[in-house]
């Protein structure tokens, strides 16, 4: 009997664009694949930029069987004795996305605006805003890594 789960960078979508976001946007998770009928257990942020994200793990079934399933990626295993309590430590130790957008009513439009909640001026410089994708492979795919809980 195997001593790992198989863990993978999961992508669904596309999602709605975003247009302070460019190019095709999925909405990227880590998957541990705990069942021999290949569900398990879904790692993720959830929300949105004008409210915040939040870290959630819930159980999820085949990645290949939704309908808005686009990619797999095997990222490693992880050791049945590291799972759940290890990975999912390592996953929360991760920031999740704050808030980074809210309406402007002087445009009448949702725009990014800087940690303290005001809105960027003319010129300003604007970080790249984060969200799952940006949370998941670079964020906590690296820690899993650091943390040798991938083999």
């Amino acid at each position: 009997m195997p001593q790992h789960y198989d863990v993978y960078k999961v992508r669904y979508g596309p999602v709605l664009a975003d247009p302070d976001v460019p190019g095709t946007r999925y909405h990227t998770v880590i998957f541990v694949q705990t069942e021999t009928d290949g569900t398990g257990y879904i790692h993720h942020v959830t929300g949105d930029l004008v409210t915040g994200m939040r870290y959630e793990r819930k159980p999820g079934n085949r990645p290949e069987n939704s309908h808005t399933f686009h990619d797999k990626t095997l990222l490693g295993r992880v050791a049945k004795s590291k799972y759940p309590a290890e990975l999912e430590r390592v996953c929360q130790a991760q920031p999740a996305p704050p808030r980074q957008k809210a309406f402007n009513t002087k445009t009448m439009k949702t725009e990014p605006v800087k940690p303290d909640g005001t809105f960027y001026g003319p010129g300003d410089p604007r970080p790249k805003l984060i969200k799952c994708t940006e949370w998941t492979e670079n964020q906590v795919i690296p820690a899993l890594q650091r943390g040798g809980l991938l083999s």
